[in-house]
């Protein structure tokens, strides 16, 4: 993300975490938090649990990271990565519902919630899909207006959210493929996520530096990256994490949560 009139150009890292939920523990919450500008807190549907986001939200206060929203499906087994039909009231009431949960337990702490990033299936159905688009930024903006809306670069996310009047976040993944349409590849698909640490942390450079990334045939499209996320179930979140912060820092990038300015 470049800032206008010649100024230091500047990027949010934010990263998916509070998705252990009762017995089973689930990523490198402890060590990520310190590593990122902004968390996304899942809300019990997809993963996590009331403990887990209390614990959670805490953590993020003392570490004085910026604090999101993650709404997703209500499909624990499948993770939220299972693609569901509903209707849009019925899709805006699963994210309000998930905003009021976590809010809750930000109110409590004395922080304040900065962001709505959806989930999963979720996320990547409304990129496309202009109606559950739509009904997710009208829950968001009935909630709260002041709340940021953060979505896939170049998505039907970002777009209807701007109409409604929110201020989005392009969001780009440091460990995911993208298709020649700016979408990610699915997971289904080899070489959807990457491993290989340089690889990522290459991606990351030529799209906060240049606004472009190459695709899984190829192909070089433009994109928008304000928001860098690094996956915290990804094995080598840790390690992927770690080097980005350095190697943007060498390219005298700053690294500051989405509404830090």
């Amino acid at each position: 993300m470049t800032k206008k009139g010649g100024e230091k150009m500047r990027v949010d890292i934010n990263s998916d975490l509070g998705e252990s939920f009762g017995n089973y523990q689930l990523g490198m919450d402890d060590e990520i938090i310190k590593l990122v500008s902004s968390v996304n807190i899942a809300c019990g549907w997809h993963a996590g649990d009331p403990n887990v986001m209390a614990r959670t939200v805490k953590k993020a206060i003392e570490n004085k990271v910026a604090i999101g929203c993650h709404p997703g499906f209500p499909d624990l087994m499948g993770f939220g990565r299972r693609s569901m039909q509903v209707a849009p009231h019925e899709l805006k009431n699963y994210v309000k519902y998930q905003i009021g949960a976590l809010r809750a337990f930000v109110d409590a702490e004395g922080g304040r919630l900065q962001h709505v990033k959806p989930h999963g299936a979720m996320y990547n159905m409304a990129a496309k899909d202009e109606l559950m688009a739509k009904a997710i930024a009208e829950a968001v903006y009935e909630v709260d207006s002041n709340l940021v809306l953060m979505g896939l670069s170049g998505s039907k996310l970002i777009e209807c959210s701007k109409l409604k009047g929110l201020q989005t976040a392009s969001e780009v993944f440091a460990d995911r493929a993208y298709q020649n349409d700016g979408t990610l590849v699915p997971r289904s698909h080899e070489g959807a996520v990457i491993h290989d640490s340089e690889k990522a942390i290459e991606q990351v450079v030529e799209m906060a530096k240049h606004k472009r990334v190459r695709t899984i045939t190829g192909k070089v499209i433009e994109i928008n990256a304000e928001s860098i996320c690094v996956h915290g179930d990804n094995p080598k979140a840790l390690e992927f994490v770690t080097e980005i912060r350095k190697r943007l820092t060498m390219e005298n990038i700053d690294i500051k949560a989405i509404v830090d300015k």
